[in-house]
């Protein structure tokens, strides 16, 4: 899976870290709160920005393993981590970062997901993470690396999974047609076979529940409003255009008229997964919140 720029993940990371569900990170944080060591695998780790808005919630010593098929992705994220810790130290191929209180070893692993998932996670990792990752996916990939996961018995975290969730400000005659068209673009082959999309928080929720997990979910939507937001939300929009016309499923000239408006704010909805193994107890009552879900 390619086609993502250093730009592009720069300019969400942001919007990322701060729409996160913070019940689901109390979930986690308190799931291994009595740990000290902790070893981590993000799958499609980019330029590592998930590993940056998860570190603080796991223990002190952190071993991170980042996968992603694109080398140069890896080698950027070399770059972010170094400037985002207070001090990183090169050993070998890996890193070693210091943070506040904790520490870091971070490992840097060029996969296929897609053929070479076992190789990827490795034999015992604690945690299994990723982020907006499994929109792009199969049905069929989530479950293998759903299978992959719970035969190891490590937990799991995706966060900023698309939900089918997408409008904008000022809304627009045309907002539903666009919004269909780049749903059936989202599901086109991102090299996983055809992408479960909008639907992938519920495949994954299932696949973990049929395994024995205890799921809990939370929206983390993209609350996206000009001006201190503009620049991100006239990136979306182009990308959003642009798939929308690839779909082929809409007039060009109403693609057009759609675009040329000014769009001052826009909501993207999330999901926010986390898996753990056996019939766990979260920090929270779901109850209590509307956001979440204990499946």
């Amino acid at each position: 899976m390619t086609g993502f720029s250093t730009d592009w993940l720069a300019l969400r990371e942001s919007a990322d870290h701060r729409s996160r569900n913070s019940n689901v990170a109390d979930a986690l944080q308190a799931h291994f709160g009595l740990r000290d060591t902790l070893r981590i695998v993000d799958l499609g780790s980019g330029t590592g920005s998930n590993l940056r808005g998860t570190a603080d919630l796991l223990p002190t010593h952190q071993q991170w393993t980042l996968v992603d098929y694109d080398a140069a992705l890896l080698s950027s994220a070399r770059t972010a981590l170094a400037d985002w810790a207070d001090s990183a130290q090169s050993v070998g191929e890996n890193m070693q970062l210091k943070k506040g209180h904790l520490n870091l070893e971070v490992t840097f692993k060029v996969a296929d997901l897609a053929n070479d998932l076992d190789a990827a996670l490795g034999e015992t990792p604690d945690l299994v993470t990723a982020s907006a990752f499994f929109d792009l996916v199969s049905p069929a990939a989530i479950g293998k690396i759903a299978q992959a996961v719970t035969k190891r018995r490590a937990a799991f975290c995706t966060v900023l999974t698309y939900n089918g969730i997408q409008q904008w400000v000022p809304r627009h005659p045309s907002d539903s047609a666009l919004v269909s068209a780049y749903h059936h673009h989202q599901r086109s082959d991102k090299g996983f076979g055809p992408a479960a999309g909008p639907t992938a928080p519920a495949i994954l929720a299932d696949r973990f529940t049929a395994s024995g997990y205890r799921v809990l979910e939370g929206d983390s939507p993209w609350n996206l409003k000009a001006p201190s937001d503009a620049a991100l939300i006239n990136e979306l929009s182009r990308g959003y255009v642009r798939a929308v016309g690839e779909a082929g499923k809409v007039d060009a000239a109403a693609i057009e008229k759609w675009g040329a408006r000014s769009i001052t704010g826009s909501v993207v909805g999330h999901t926010d997964t986390l898996a753990f193994p056996g019939h766990n107890v979260f920090m929270d009552d779901p109850e209590d919140d509307d956001d979440d879900e204990v499946i």
